[in-house]
């Protein structure tokens, strides 16, 4: 099965050696997004900004792969502080809405660019 490569301005570009998602079938895999800025590269402030940078980045990387966010089963989050999964919680709740994807979160010690919160999804479009 070919493979796809999902590139939108819309997201931050890759800052590394890897795409922003691929696209195999009906099954498209995004890339980890922090919280940077696609127009300016620059990390956003403070926790929040951050976690609802890493969901509009998210976002457009789906619409860019013909989805949207409700077509994601699988998201993953990694946070530098397990205390902002309330607040992960709270945003992911303007973006998601039942049934919700499946997902796992996890504690790090620190993410690049000295981001606070990093999400990847899986997503489905059938």
């Amino acid at each position: 099965m070919a493979k796809t490569i999902i590139a939108t301005p819309n997201a931050p570009a890759a800052i590394g050696t890897y795409s922003q998602a691929v696209r195999v079938g009906d099954t498209v895999y995004m890339s980890g997004q922090i919280g940077l800025d696609p127009q300016t590269m620059q990390m956003v402030d403070g926790i929040d900004a951050q976690i609802v940078r890493v969901f509009e980045n998210l976002q457009a990387v789906a619409e860019a792969a013909g989805g949207s966010l409700a077509n994601v089963v699988k998201l993953n989050v990694f946070l530098t502080d397990l205390g902002n999964f309330a607040r992960v919680n709270e945003t992911m709740a303007k973006y998601f809405s039942e049934p919700y994807p499946a997902r796992a979160a996890v504690g790090v010690k620190e993410l690049p660019r000295g981001a606070l919160v990093e999400a990847d999804a899986v997503m489905f479009i059938g």
